[in-house]
C-alpha cells in the first residue's frame, strides 16, 4: 500500500511538471501572439494613413472624382474644427 501511494505521488508530480511545461509554452505563445497583434495593428494604422494620403493626393491632382475630393475636404475641416474646440477648453 505504501509503495502504491509513492507511485501515485510520483505519477502526480510527473503529470504536474508536464502540465507546468505545457502552461509555460502556452504563455510564451500567447505573449508572442500579442506582440504580433501589436505589430499588425501598427501596420494597419500606417497603411490606413497611406491610403488617406493617396486618396487626398488623387483628389487634389484633378484626375479623381470631385465629390470624393469634397467629401475628404469636408472630413478634414470637421477634424480641424474638433481640434480647435478641444484647444478652446
Amino acid at each position: 500500500m505504501l509503495e502504491q501511494l509513492q507511485q501515485d505521488i510520483t505519477k502526480l508530480i510527473s503529470l504536474y511538471e508536464q502540465e507546468k511545461q505545457r502552461a509555460d509554452k502556452l504563455a510564451e505563445s500567447l505573449a508572442q501572439s500579442k506582440e504580433a497583434i501589436k505589430v499588425y495593428k501598427e501596420q494597419i494604422t500606417e497603411l490606413n494613413g497611406q491610403i488617406d494620403n493617396l486618396m487626398l493626393s488623387n483628389a487634389f491632382s484633378g484626375g479623381g472624382d470631385h465629390s470624393l475630393a469634397k467629401e475628404r475636404i469636408d472630413k478634414l475641416i470637421r477634424e480641424i474644427d474638433k481640434c480647435i474646440k478641444l484647444l478652446e477648453k
